[in-house]
């Protein structure tokens, strides 16, 4: 009788250890997708684009500065700079730039950012229609690829006066080297004459 006890006490102990695995698992992809479907802790909303020219989106005469920040892992050998520093949008303005990204050593690595907006209270705001967060980056080396970023700072944010201290928007993106399967199928895609090991 002990024994089965004891059984069950294990198979739980093991069901429990397993379910809390799988949460810790789940749990940084749905806080991700927690973020950006609403803008929480800084992070910027990712909007639908409603045609080509913003339609039925207002275009204010307000503006707000936003800054371009970037940010690269110290294990990870790639140059990564915004192209424009800081722009000047009208609230609802939808705004094209871009960032550099350089493998600058001698093996293709695959990469992959984050992005925050500071202020944090400003994140809800923050709308991108186009950017290349979270996606694998294969870059050989030596090779440099210009990345856009589209977006554009909600008009309704002009409703809500406690907001009318916002001037200045900063989204700042840090690139960390991915170690996904997808990472390695896109490694092992590369030829042997491309990885700057020699044939």
């Amino acid at each position: 009788m002990s024994g089965d006890k004891n059984a069950r006490l294990a198979w739980t102990l093991a069901a429990t250890v397993g379910g809390m695995l799988a949460l810790a698992y789940a749990a940084s992809p749905l806080y991700d997708m927690f973020c950006r479907a609403t803008g929480f802790g800084g992070t910027p909303k990712v909007a639908v684009e409603q045609g080509a020219d913003g339609a039925g989106r207002p275009v204010l005469s307000r503006t707000v500065n936003v800054r371009f920040d970037s940010n690269v892992d110290a294990n990870l050998p790639w140059r990564f700079t915004p192209l424009e520093r800081e722009v000047k949008v009208k609230l609802g303005e939808e705004k094209l730039v871009h960032y550099r990204v350089t493998n600058v050593s001698q093996r293709p690595i695959v990469g992959t950012s984050t992005y925050n907006v500071t202020p944090e209270h400003a994140g809800p705001w923050f709308n991108k229609l186009q950017c290349f967060c979270f996606t694998e980056q294969l870059l050989l080396p030596g090779q440099s690829v210009d990345m856009p970023v589209v977006f554009f700072v909600d008009p309704e944010m002009d409703k809500d006066r406690r907001y009318d201290n916002v001037r200045t928007i900063t989204l700042s993106y840090t690139f960390f080297e991915a170690k996904t399967e997808r990472a390695k199928t896109l490694l092992g895609s590369v030829p042997a004459d491309a990885t700057g090991k020699g044939g």
